[in-house]
C-alpha cells in the first residue's frame, strides 16, 4: 500500500505532482491511501507530501477538461475526492473518452462534487455580510462565513474585484482571506470570532429589504432552495423572512382590494441655474465656484445621465495638475475624481516616482460620466470632440486659479483638452510641451490603459514607462 500525504484539504498541486508519478509507476488505485498532512503542536505538518516523483524521461498527457474537473472536485469536503481523481486518471488510458461518459459511476460522482463546489462558491458571493468594524482606521469591513465546502481560495479575487476600494476580511472555519487594497492574503481558519453583531448602516439595509418584499410572488419553497436556512443565522435579513412570510397573505389581499394607481407621468428635468453658453460671463473665481458651477453645468448633454458633475480636487495653488479623461462609475457616484481602479494605479505610479498626490491637482478633461447602460452595469463611452471642447471651459479656470507650472495630460482625452487638438501620445509622451501663461505639459497614457494590457510583462513594461513619465514631469518644477 502507498500512502500520499498532501499538505493541505485543497493541496491540487501536491496532488497532481504525486499522482502523476504512481501513475507512470503503474500503482493501481486500490494500492493508494490518499491523506492530508496534519499539524503538530509546533504548527509544522507531520511530514512533507509523500509520493513517487515521475521519471523525467517518461511524459504523461492528461486531458484539460479533468484538470478542470479536479479544481473543483479538489475543493469538495469529501475524503474519497483525491482517490475518485486518481482513478478517473488511471482508467483514462483504457478509456479515452471516460469524460464524456456522464452515466459513468465515477464521472457522475465528480461531476456532482464540482457542482456542489460551484455553488457553495455562488453562495458564498451572495450571502457574505460586511459590517464595519468600529474604530478602525482606515475603514476596515469583516464577515464571518461557514461555507459548505472549501471554496474561500478560489472566491476570495471575486470580493477583491468587487470591493476594490474596501479593507475587508473574510472569516471562516477553513481559512481566512484579508484584502488590503492592493493584496489578498490567506490564513488559517478560525473558531467563530467576535465579529460585530451590528453596524449604522445595517437598519437602512434592514428597511430596504423589507420595503422590496413582494408578498404577491412569494414562493416558500424556492426561496429556501435558494437560501437554505443554514446561511439564514449570519444574514441580518434574516430575523425579518418569518414575520414577513407570515403576513404575505394579508398584504397581498390588500393589495388586491386597493384600486389600480395611475401611472407616474414622466416630470420636465429639475431646473437649475443656468451655468453655459446663456451665462458665460458669471466667471468663477475660487475652486468652491467651479465645483458649483460644474454640478450644475449644461454645457452639453452628458449631465442627463450622469449622477453629479465632478470637478477636480487637490492643492488650491499646486505646481501640478493632472488631467484625465472623465469620471468614471465609482467618481460619478462619489463626486471625487481618481479614486477607482484608475486612480489606484495612478496613486502607486506616482508614490513610485516621488510625487506627493496631495501637492497635485487632480482634475479630469470631461466633467460628468459618459457612458451606456449594459444590464446592471455603465460601461464607459469616450467623450467626443464637441463634449471636450464643451466643457474646456472648466478646465481653462481650473488651470487659471490653480496656476500649475506643469500639466500633465493622461491619454489622449485630456491631451485634446490641454492643446485644443489630437496629440500623437506614444511619439509625444515625456517630453516638456510649452503653453500659453509659461506653463509647461506633458503628455503621457491614461492609468486605465495599463489595467487594459493582457500580457503582465507588457503590463509591467507598460507601468514603468508610465512612473518614469511622471518622475519626468515633476522634475520640470525644478
Amino acid at each position: 500500500m502507498r500512502i500520499v500525504e498532501l499538505a493541505g484539504e485543497t493541496d491540487l498541486a501536491g496532488w497532481r505532482r504525486a499522482a502523476r508519478g504512481l501513475r507512470l509507476e503503474g500503482v493501481a488505485p486500490d494500492e493508494v491511501c490518499w491523506s492530508v498532512a496534519r499539524a503538530d503542536l509546533f504548527g509544522a505538518p507531520d511530514h512533507a507530501a509523500t509520493g513517487v516523483a515521475a521519471p523525467a524521461d517518461r511524459a504523461l498527457t492528461v486531458p484539460p477538461a479533468l484538470i478542470s474537473l479536479a479544481e473543483g472536485v479538489a475543493c469538495h469536503r469529501s475524503p474519497e475526492r483525491f482517490a475518485l481523481l486518481y482513478r478517473l486518471l488511471w482508467r483514462l488510458r483504457d478509456e479515452p473518452r471516460l469524460l464524456e461518459l456522464r452515466t459513468d459511476g465515477d464521472i457522475a460522482a465528480a461531476l456532482a462534487m464540482a457542482k456542489a463546489v460551484a455553488r457553495a462558491s455562488h453562495k458564498m458571493k451572495a450571502f457574505v455580510r460586511f459590517r464595519r468594524v468600529d474604530g478602525a482606521r482606515p475603514e476596515t469591513f469583516v464577515a464571518w462565513f461557514e461555507p459548505p465546502h472549501r471554496v474561500v481560495e478560489r472566491t476570495a479575487p471575486f470580493f477583491a474585484r468587487r470591493f476594490a476600494n474596501l479593507r475587508f476580511s473574510i472569516l471562516t472555519p477553513d481559512l481566512c482571506c484579508f484584502w488590503d487594497g492592493r493584496a489578498l492574503r490567506f490564513e488559517p481558519g478560525v473558531a467563530k470570532p467576535d465579529v460585530p453583531t451590528v453596524d449604522d448602516l445595517e437598519s437602512y439595509w434592514l428597511t430596504y429589504y423589507a420595503s422590496i418584499f413582494n408578498p404577491a410572488r412569494l414562493k416558500v419553497a424556492a426561496m429556501q432552495s435558494e437560501m437554505p436556512k443554514r446561511y439564514w443565522r449570519n444574514l441580518p435579513e434574516a430575523t425579518l423572512i418569518p414575520g414577513l412570510i407570515d403576513g404575505a397573505r394579508q398584504r397581498s389581499e390588500a393589495m388586491m382590494a386597493n384600486e389600480a394607481s395611475e401611472p407616474a407621468r414622466r416630470l420636465p428635468a429639475r431646473p437649475t441655474a443656468p451655468v453655459g453658453p446663456a451665462n458665460e460671463n458669471r466667471t468663477p473665481d475660487t475652486l468652491d465656484e467651479v465645483a458649483a458651477g460644474v454640478m450644475a453645468c449644461r454645457r452639453c448633454d452628458l449631465w442627463r445621465d450622469a449622477t453629479r458633475g465632478v470637478a477636480g480636487e487637490g492643492a488650491g495653488r499646486a505646481r501640478l495638475m493632472l488631467v484625465g479623461e472623465q469620471p468614471g462609475d465609482l467618481e460619478d457616484l462619489a463626486g471625487r475624481p481618481f479614486i477607482g481602479p484608475a486612480g489606484q494605479v495612478l496613486d502607486r505610479a506616482l508614490a513610485a516616482a516621488g510625487v506627493p498626490r496631495q501637492d497635485a491637482y487632480v482634475t479630469n478633461a470631461v466633467k460628468h460620466f459618459k457612458h451606456e447602460p449594459r444590464g446592471k452595469r455603465r460601461l464607459h463611452k469616450t467623450p467626443g470632440t464637441g463634449e471636450v471642447t464643451a466643457c474646456r471651459w472648466w478646465l481653462d479656470h481650473e488651470r487659471r486659479i490653480v496656476g500649475p507650472r506643469v500639466i500633465v495630460a493622461l491619454g489622449g482625452t485630456a491631451a485634446l483638452a490641454v492643446f485644443g487638438r489630437p496629440m500623437p501620445i506614444m511619439k509625444s509622451r515625456g517630453r516638456p510641451f510649452a503653453l500659453d501663461g509659461g506653463a509647461q505639459a506633458v503628455i503621457t497614457v491614461h492609468p486605465s490603459f495599463l489595467r487594459r494590457l493582457p500580457d503582465e510583462r507588457a503590463k509591467a513594461e507598460a507601468y514603468r514607462a508610465f512612473v518614469d513619465d511622471l518622475a519626468a514631469a515633476h522634475a520640470l518644477l525644478a
